[in-house]
């Protein structure tokens, strides 16, 4: 059996799909809301059966339910970078996560985490995955805090090299409608496009960039599930690794190619960085792939220009979810 958190969610309902195209039907699915196993991003889906979040935690304290999951895939968390409510934070990403991550080694579980690259800061201290320099990173704001404080947790314990902990970069991808502001820019540039036939992307305020030229690692679901599925067949892998592409691609690029997918020319129109981003906004990510390519991981990721184009021709015209 596989369990897997957040499993409405953007991430964890991709994992899902995947598992059911891989023939796997045999899943604990668990996230927040009592009815959640009929959320429009579950309901396409297969598997065993749904559990609450203080439900699923009740199930796996019990030994002989423990015992019978091969992985969980810890995804769930609240994901919005503009959180200010700490001890919320703390309860629900990190306390939660630490329960979870002692259970699943007392039962011999292979325990997957979603960290993040929030945990990286404004990247002055580089996007290097190494465990070395965990304690130097900085995060901008409270989600990243409360995903570095359990990596910082997990080095601390000497757990690192027998659970994975991923920084994913900036995915993008099917299932994400439900993420509001923080769906992905694909997502949100796609509905400005359908709707005023132009995009708005903010200005620059560093002189080293260009109105559009800051830079993201923008990595496809689809891609990021792969290497995240990968680990469950690799279980002597084990410590922090990063989810992204290892290309750093501007805001500008990542519009156009929206615009190519609707066989449209660009519009793009430069409006002012708000204040309360100012200084906590990232104008280059880039994940440093190398150490999971020495791990053993040898799939190519999709092309940018082909992701979006899949993501908006198959999924964003017509809101298809996965597994309709």
């Amino acid at each position: 059996m596989i369990a897997v958190t957040g499993a409405a969610g953007f991430i964890g309902s991709n994992i899902v799909h995947e598992l059911n195209r891989r023939g796997r039907d045999d899943i604990v699915v668990v996230d927040l809301a009592p009815d959640g196993a009929a959320s429009a991003n579950l309901a396409p889906l297969r598997f065993a059966s749904y559990l609450t979040k203080e439900a699923f935690r009740d199930w796996f304290s019990d030994p002989e339910n423990a015992r019978g999951v091969e992985t969980l895939y810890h995804m769930g968390a609240c994901s919005s970078t503009t959180e200010t409510d700490w001890d919320f934070l703390a309860e629900n990403n990190l306390g939660y996560t630490r329960d979870l991550c002692r259970l699943a080694l007392d039962a011999g579980v292979r325990f997957i985490n979603a960290s993040s690259a929030a945990t990286y800061g404004d990247g002055s201290r580089g996007y290097r995955d190494d465990h070395a320099g965990l304690r130097d990173l900085q995060p901008l704001n409270l989600y990243g805090k409360s995903k570095h404080d359990f990596d910082l947790w997990a080095l601390d314990e000497g757990l690192l090299e027998d659970i994975v902990c991923l920084k994913y970069f900036n995915v993008y991808g099917p299932n994400e409608w439900h993420k509001q502001d923080m769906r992905s820019m694909v997502c949100k540039g796609y509905e400005q496009i359908r709707d005023t036939g132009r995009v708005r992307l903010f200005k620059s305020d560093r002189p080293e960039f260009p109105d559009g030229g800051q830079q993201r690692d923008f990595v496809y679901v689809k891609d990021a599930v792969d290497m995240t599925l990968w680990f469950a067949d690799h279980p002597e892998v084990g410590g922090i690794f990063n989810v992204g592409t290892g290309e750093a691609n501007t805001w500008n690029r990542l519009i156009t190619a929206i615009f190519s997918a609707l066989g449209r020319e660009p519009v793009i129109e430069y409006i002012p960085m708000p204040d309360h981003l100012k200084g906590k906004y990232q104008y280059h990510t880039q994940a440093e792939m190398a150490k999971l390519r020495r791990a053993g991981y040898t799939r190519p990721v999709t092309v940018l220009e082909d992701a979006v184009a899949d993501y908006v021709r198959n999924h964003l015209e017509g809101r298809r979810h996965l597994g309709v």
